[in-house]
């Protein structure tokens, strides 16, 4: 984990989604002044492949203890603010349930538990389908160390889950690719999804004060599926992105900074 350029301050960790790298707050961490960024690679992730991984080490549960331990590392053990999107926001619910003394705030997009069996219906089909298809050893086949297959499918990603608003093409697309292309590393990026079925969960409450940022032209997540957020958490703010799609940081990153500086500055 390498801490960001930044003014001292509150620390506040950014964990990115899948398919992303650390640089999808590229544009968010200059808008941080006045506190400590911390951005983690996340091991299996894009630049974090350095090798095959276990299903055991993918889930979010796994995810978050190893978080945990690198913030011992350096030396963050209070006044946290940690935010995340995607697989980062089920990554930082996990160590918000671990140790809730550490975090002071955090600021997180869909999903959460509350979504249920909701994404398994037969009308959202057409939505999570590649779910199902990264479970499949055909996704590996297919597309892993394969570049030009890589930028297809990453490209489709980002084309099909990003708002109208969005560039057409991912800001950091050269870099994104290069990472995920290098052979074995598309493969244990999936793994996530083995390791982590569906949204449902009988899980306790986070108390950790929350800004739940709900992208309204997010494909996956609908806005009705909100309803539950006050059953998972008991002191969080749902606020929608108008225009926004699946990527927060990537396409609206002032609306992410301002939440963070909320929780981080208080």
């Amino acid at each position: 984990m390498e801490p960001e350029p930044a003014s001292g301050g509150n620390p506040v960790v950014l964990l990115h989604g899948w398919p992303g790298l650390p640089s999808d707050f590229r544009a968010v961490t200059p808008l941080l002044s006045g506190t400590r960024v911390l951005v983690p690679t996340l091991a299996g992730f894009g630049t974090g492949y350095t090798g095959p991984i276990d299903t055991d080490d993918a889930t979010a549960d796994s995810y978050a203890r190893r978080l945990l331990r690198e913030l011992d590392a350096e030396g963050v053990t209070g006044g946290v603010t940690i935010v995340g999107y995607d697989i980062g926001s089920r990554i930082a619910q996990s160590a918000l349930r671990a140790d809730p003394d550490r975090f002071i705030g955090a600021v997180l997009t869909p999903g959460y538990p509350g979504i249920g069996a909701r994404a398994g219906d037969a009308e959202y089909a057409e939505r999570f389908w590649y779910q199902h298809f990264h479970r499949t050893p055909l996704a590996a086949e297919l597309i892993d160390g394969n570049e030009s297959n890589v930028a297809s499918y990453l490209d489709w990603v980002w084309d099909q889950w990003s708002g109208s608003d969005a560039p057409q093409r991912h800001p950091h697309r050269d870099d994104l690719i290069a990472a995920y292309s290098r052979p074995g590393a598309f493969r244990a990026s999936i793994q996530w999804y083995t390791a982590n079925r569906g949204y449902s969960g009988a899980l306790p409450p986070i108390h950790t004060p929350a800004t739940i940022l709900w992208p309204d032209a997010d494909p996956l997540f609908p806005p009705a599926w909100a309803d539950r957020i006050p059953e998972f958490f008991s002191t969080a703010g749902t606020h929608s992105v108008a225009g926004c799609g699946h990527f927060l940081p990537l396409e609206n990153p002032a609306a992410l900074a301002n939440a963070i500086l909320r929780h981080a500055t208080a």
